[in-house]
């Protein structure tokens, strides 16, 4: 499969299939919007006109007047000087997302680069080729700078890169791939370095785990219901139609669907019990909120995807070079609070479900789903593992993007701290998974006990998934290499295809 990056027109499904690894190719469509762009550059500097960035200073510099003769140089140095990031190299996966958005907002033709520069980074990509990027040292505003400059350097052959498992010079790993080192012309240094791709796409990858991770958190949770002899009822339509909220009604139609014809739930239906504890009976309301919420910060990582995000903006038509704002990573910086937040409710049900099963009075289940308790500990630390992750995560889910420190001589004086709110999200859904995968472990174990009843079909092929590579718990075992592969699996979307799950699109 191959990715047409057509600039200013991806669909969030787009961005998707880039984040797992699909090839990209440049819509050929765009190239007269960045050659008008590159040419208007060049009419600004015959007018002798300032332009900030093309031909004055940077930040607190920007009253400082270049001569034409060190305008080239400018932007190397720039490129340089701003290659400041520290921290564990950035995951090649996103990296090629961050490529991949960035050759997006340059092909809108508003950013004022050539043809070839976007051209390299297509090539880059064609061949495998992805910069070592650390991925610390960005306060998402004036952009990215730090990350992306790094992304500049490489194209210049300054830094390392990737490539077939290697990681080589980058002046050695672009001749590897047939380029020579980029000679940027006026103001493409500045437009490779200024924008939110950064923060963009470790959001975007935050909120691509975070869907698989919702909707495996649905077909857990439904088994947690089986296990518990839980009611259906509070998964009736009506219910959630009076309410109103999209979501919700789609997670309990999820539940619905998910539970349908089940042995289980139909043993049980004259039982005496009234209601089920809070973390069975609201889950629809709980998880369509987590829906409602990844959904909101969807369409605005949707958005911002397409946007041209660095300054100053070439607007052909004047031609102009207008200074603004755009790099400001504020709506990026919310969206991330919004998936940290999601993420961490949904684990916390999670983990919910999992301390009920595991106490014999609230789920009638042997104690800690151990057939001989006592000398067996069964599920008991397993739960104590959950609840650790939980709260990790709900640590980490304050929000970013309150907090601001000025930058630059105060010239940079509130910034939208999008870039960690981004990034600390893919350690929270690594949490999310590994709480999932033992609810998965703790459900199918509770569903085990009802040994003359099986569930629906498709939480039984749910459970018959799990027991293909992990055995039922009898006496205590070494449980960590358990744990470990019900945790890769959720990663991989084992359950995302039980059924027909809502997503964020």
């Amino acid at each position: 499969m191959t990715v047409t990056l057509r600039p200013g027109a991806m669909a969030l499904s787009d961005w998707r299939s880039i984040y797992s690894g699909e090839a990209i190719v440049l819509d050929r469509g765009c190239k007269g919007d960045i050659e008008r762009g590159a040419e208007a550059v060049q009419a600004l500097l015959a007018s002798g006109r300032a332009v900030y960035g093309v031909n004055t200073g940077f930040g607190k510099l920007a009253q400082t007047r270049i001569a034409d003769d060190d305008l080239a140089e400018l932007q190397k140095r720039l490129v340089l000087s701003h290659a400041a990031g520290i921290g564990p190299p950035m995951p090649t996966k996103i990296v090629r997302l961050m490529m991949a958005l960035k050759m997006s907002s340059l092909g809108r033709g508003c950013s004022g680069v050539r043809l070839d520069v976007v051209e390299r980074l297509e090539t880059m990509l064609a061949k495998g080729l992805t910069p070592l990027i650390p991925c610390q040292g960005s306060v998402g505003a004036s952009g990215d700078l730090a990350p992306l400059s790094q992304l500049a350097a490489a194209l210049i052959g300054v830094g390392d890169v990737r490539i077939d498992g290697e990681t080589l010079s980058a002046a050695d790993g672009l001749a590897k791939i047939g380029l020579t080192p980029l000679e940027l012309g006026p103001k493409e240094g500045l437009a490779l370095l200024n924008g939110t791709q950064f923060s963009t796409a470790y959001a975007l990858a935050g909120l691509f785990e975070a869907e698989k991770a919702f909707k495996s958190a649905l077909v857990t949770g439904a088994m947690s219901v089986e296990a518990a002899m839980g009611s259906t009822a509070p998964f009736d339509a009506r219910i959630h139609d009076c309410r109103g909220h999209q979501g919700q009604i789609d997670a309990a139609a999820a539940y619905r669907d998910l539970l349908l014809d089940s042995n289980i739930n139909a043993s049980h239906q004259n039982c005496e019990k009234v209601q089920d504890p809070y973390c069975l009976r609201c889950q629809p309301q709980v998880m369509g909120a987590a829906l409602n919420v990844l959904r909101q910060a969807a369409a605005t990582l949707e958005t911002e995807a397409n946007a041209v995000t660095d300054n100053p903006l070439i607007f052909p038509d004047g031609p102009d070079a207008i200074s603004g704002g755009n790099f400001h990573a504020e709506p990026v910086a919310f969206a991330a609070d919004m998936i940290a937040m999601a993420v961490a409710e949904i684990g916390s049900m999670s983990e919910r479900r999992q301390a009920m099963l595991v106490d014999p009075n609230l789920s009638g289940l042997p104690a800690f789903l151990s057939p001989a308790p006592g000398l067996n500990s069964g599920f008991m630390i397993p739960q104590v593992t959950a609840a650790a992750l939980v709260s990790e995560n709900k640590q980490r889910a304050a929000p970013c993007s309150v907090d601001s420190i000025p930058t630059s001589a105060n010239q940079e004086d509130h910034v939208s701290m999008a870039a960690h709110g981004a990034r600390r999200l893919m350690d929270m859904n690594a949490n999310l998974d590994a709480i999932i995968a033992l609810e998965w472990l703790t459900a199918a174990q509770g569903m085990d006990f009802h040994v003359e009843l099986t569930s629906s079909p498709k939480l039984e092929s749910a459970k018959q998934r799990l027991r293909a590579e992990i055995p039922r718990l009898g006496d205590d075992r070494f449980f960590a290499p358990d744990i470990a592969r019900a945790t890769e699996m959720v990663g991989q979307g084992v359950l995302v295809d039980i059924s027909d799950l809502p997503g964020v699109v």
